[in-house]
């Protein structure tokens, strides 16, 4: 289909896009969408560098691939480069979505299931704003390269989103209810789950209080628990972060303890949800990569380059937010493995802590910080009262250390309206999540 120049690795990924968005606020429509677009990204690598070039004119990929060979110098032995020996050569059409695809269902319907989230808030007079949004995206993509590989895949989400504010003035608490799945028709069957966040969040307003801050024995929701290791631990175990960086190699060598026996963290594609993707954008199979073993660092996320530069193994997770972008490594679905207790016995072991049950946000490389949205005190082994607090902080690796027990129960996450960020490019639909665990001690502020 593509005239590969000799002397070069190259490649070609071309993207069909679908996405709808359907958003009502207060009481009115604001937005109805629908876009199709189409695009392709290539890339060509003389072993020193690479280059790259984007286009919606699919018919001037062969052009641009003599263009690409022009700006580089070609090399006869760049089937023995590190990089280039590691290109996995997969082929077939592994398309799913074709027979679900959110593209067959009308505006109507996506209007229809909006506004009947919406009636969950529009009419409730302690609710002071709200806005209610349905948004979808199916992406097929095709893959090809000089080495032989010729791929289709595709991904799909479908989500919902209700936020909600209580009280006016000063007096304000604010959040959010989210889900994706890989249909439309799982979303149609929600509304009980939703209704009781926002009885939960409204009786998080009224009876919220205050604490005082100092180290306290805190429970992370699987919410919690994901977004912790996304941001804490996940960003870490991206490697372009290692090259060039001999102290963080260092600090972060394969088989060094990085916390407890209790702990495992792992990453996997293959899971649905918002984080699927079979495979990655350098047509490389999804694996499930274990991160940490029962405290022991045990491996790290690649694209073909620095696993080529690390003389490490791939794994899936060289991506981009679209065709405009050169595949970087991402997280797909990052969660912690669950334990043997169950969430019971978890919280029974604590006299005076927290549980952490919904975030606003979280961020971190060495210190982390994570701002919850719900929390309530634990007393002498029962989850008690709702209580308020900016911030739970501390050092990543005292704390992966502090992890002293994890439920049996997992759950993993999916969002839209939102992702991750890095570098330029934001925003990249990932999941999270994991069991509930338990952290001896943490700062609370």
């Amino acid at each position: 289909m593509y005239k590969f120049p000799e002397g070069f690795y190259a490649d070609v990924r071309i993207e069909k896009v679908f996405r709808s968005l359907v958003r009502i606020e207060t009481g009115r429509l604001e937005e109805v969408k629908e876009k199709e677009d189409s695009g392709a990204f290539i890339r060509l690598f003389d072993g020193n560098r690479w280059f790259y070039a984007s286009t919606t004119d699919l018919g001037s990929i062969n052009a641009e691939l003599v263009g690409l060979a022009s700006l580089g110098q070609a090399n006869p032995a760049i089937c023995d480069h590190p990089t280039v020996k590691r290109m996995q050569t997969n082929t077939g059409d592994f398309c799913r979505f074709a027979a679900n695809s959110v593209k067959s269902v009308s505006s109507g319907e996506k209007i229809k299931l909006t506004e009947s989230f919406a009636a969950l808030v529009a009419e409730d007079k302690e609710i002071t704003h709200w806005s209610s949004s349905y948004s979808d995206a199916r992406i097929i993509k095709s893959f090809y390269s000089s080495l032989g590989a010729n791929l289709q895949f595709d991904t799909q989400t479908a989500g919902l989103r209700l936020g909600f504010r209580f009280g006016s003035g000063a007096n304000v608490f604010s959040e959010t209810w989210c889900r994706a799945e890989s249909d439309f028709m799982p979303l149609t069957k929600l509304h009980h789950e939703a209704k009781a966040h926002i009885e939960k969040a409204r009786a998080f307003f009224v009876g919220a209080e205050k604490i005082e801050g100092g180290n306290y024995t805190v429970v992370l929701s699987p919410m919690a628990a994901g977004i912790f290791a996304h941001e804490s631990f996940g960003h870490k175990s991206e490697a372009d972060f290692m090259l060039g960086d001999e102290g963080m190699k260092k600090e972060w060598q394969i088989g060094r303890r990085v916390g407890s026996d209790q702990l495992s963290i792992v990453d996997d594609g293959n899971i649905a949800g918002s984080g699927f993707t079979p495979f990655d954008d350098e047509g490389t199979r999804a694996e499930k990569t274990v991160l940490i073993d029962h405290g022991i660092l045990s491996g790290r996320l690649h694209s073909a380059s620095t696993a080529g530069e690390l003389g490490e193994a791939v794994t899936g997770n060289a991506r981009s937010i679209s065709f405009e972008f050169e595949p970087i490594v991402r997280m797909t679905a990052t969660y912690i493995e669950p334990g043997t207790c169950s969430k019971d016995d978890l919280i029974a072991g604590i006299s005076h802590g927290i549980l952490i049950d919904s975030v606003k946000h979280g961020s971190g490389m060495s210190t982390f910080t994570l701002a919850p949205s719900m929390a309530y005190l634990i007393e002498n082994g029962k989850v008690t009262r709702p209580v308020k607090f900016s911030v739970i902080t501390g050092n990543v690796m005292s704390t992966l250390d502090k992890i002293d027990a994890v439920s049996r129960e997992l759950e993993i996450l999916s969002f839209v309206g939102g992702g991750c960020g890095k570098m330029e490019q934001y925003p990249l639909p990932v999941s999270f999540g994991g069991p509930f665990v338990r952290v001896k001690e943490i700062n609370v502020q």
